[in-house]
């Protein structure tokens, strides 16, 4: 079994590039994770974890993240991204959310506020008593990428 993580920071990056995966790339360096390998994940924070400082993290680790991103290249276009996590009473998991897309920030985080209330009341759970977002919003000149994510990590 895995060891599970008990710690976690919100992070986002934005960035133009030629293709629209050098801008992914650009986006991932921008957000202080460019040197790591990402390995996905749903949706759920573990019971306990804690907020951590955005993080160093040795290059070419393999790194728990849920996260959203969006690439354009159509030039002047508008595109976003946010993460949100949920943080329930102590003992139970959180949940976390992510969306992006064309519009601006504040659109995006107003979603994934939304997303968040509807996934704990999914759970019969009350509202969570905090949440915390990220998010970053880009205007694309040629290829553009906007990112959010929540990496999931060690004390």
């Amino acid at each position: 079994m895995l060891p599970i993580p008990n710690g976690f920071f919100l992070t986002a990056g934005n960035a133009e590039g030629e293709e629209p995966l050098t801008a992914f790339d650009g986006a991932l360096i921008a957000a202080g994770i460019g040197d790591v390998n990402l390995v996905r994940v749903s949706s759920i924070l573990p019971p306990g974890a804690r907020p951590l400082a955005e993080t160093e993290l040795p290059p070419g680790a393999l790194v728990p993240i849920a996260y959203g991103y969006t690439c354009s290249d159509e030039p002047g276009a508008i595109i976003a991204a946010a993460v949100a996590v949920g943080i329930p009473e102590p003992g139970r998991p959180g949940v976390i959310v992510e969306h992006s897309g064309r519009g601006t920030r504040e659109e995006m985080e107003a979603i994934v506020r939304a997303m968040v209330r509807e996934t704990f009341a999914r759970r019969g759970r009350p509202d969570p008593a905090q949440v915390l977002v990220r998010s970053v919003q880009h205007q694309v000149v040629k290829v553009g990428c906007a990112f959010a994510g929540l990496v999931l990590w060690y004390h």
